[in-house]
């Protein structure tokens, strides 16, 4: 039995595509949903997409118009509710699997059968297509717990969690536009034990036409709703609210390279 399906959204990017799929290399069976936000170019082929992939089933629906990568997850979420897996993985297209990384994050979780949430560390990869630095997020619960109020401590497309909370965390918010993936583990790490594997199992590639780059101010004002969602008074509440509301004025760009000097 196939116990994991990674779910990809995909829109207009199809030779990124093609190389994500590629560098998906298990020891374990590993399927594969993607959806197409409504491509007006480069559409995904079922048949030309299996050709490039030898570890499991590839399934493809695609959408009649853009609408948003949140409706795009949230598609992928919908068909999967009615499948038979255990496991829900991410990836984006654009970005690459180190080898075994699902097979690694699935036993992970099914040795610690507490925890519903888990992402990786990631080699953060730049323009360049060289590595940039290891961004390396908390590891404990009551960490992450505290630090989701700065930003997310998941990186999107490492996590892996179990298709069973989707019963009482929902889909993916579409009221937080560039920010989804924020308020969907908010509500995860609210309600389940949630961690991060100490190891870079994802490379993880910083892209100027990316959400975080294009749509970054729409992003940082979404974070702030979340974090104003749900705040609490405290030290972690206080702070990330005054920090996203600096970053809201700081370029990406500039972000990026602060980070860089301080994990030097």
């Amino acid at each position: 039995m196939t116990k994991i399906i990674v779910l990809i959204p995909h829109y207009n990017n199809f030779e990124d595509l093609i190389l994500s799929i590629k560098s998906i290399n298990e020891s374990i069976n590993v399927d594969i949903l993607i959806v197409d936000d409504g491509s007006n170019s480069s559409v995904p082929v079922k048949s030309e997409l299996e050709n490039f992939y030898q570890h499991g089933k590839i399934f493809l629906d695609i959408l009649e118009e853009n609408k948003g990568i949140e409706f795009a997850l949230n598609r992928g979420l919908e068909l999967i509710e009615s499948m038979d897996y255990e496991y829900i993985g991410r990836l984006d297209s654009g970005d690459f699997c180190i080898k075994d990384r699902f097979k690694k994050q699935i036993s992970y979780l099914e040795t610690n059968k507490d925890t519903y949430l888990l992402g990786t560390w990631v080699n953060v990869i730049n323009a360049d297509k060289e590595l940039s630095y290891v961004l390396k997020h908390p590891i404990s619960y009551n960490e992450i717990k505290k630090k989701m109020f700065t930003n997310s401590m998941f990186v999107h497309p490492s996590v892996v969690f179990r298709k069973s909370i989707l019963k009482n965390v929902g889909y993916y918010p579409t009221n937080y536009k560039a920010a989804e993936d924020y308020a969907f583990f908010f509500r995860i790490v609210n309600n389940y034990k949630s961690e991060n594997l100490p190891e870079a199992l994802l490379n993880y590639v910083i892209d100027d036409k990316s959400i975080s780059s294009t749509k970054r101010k729409l992003q940082v004002k979404s974070r702030i709703r979340v974090i104003l969602y749900n705040f609490r008074f405290g030290f972690y509440p206080i702070y990330g609210l005054v920090r996203n509301v600096l970053l809201y004025f700081i370029s990406r760009k500039t972000s990026h390279n602060i980070k860089r000097i301080f994990r030097a």
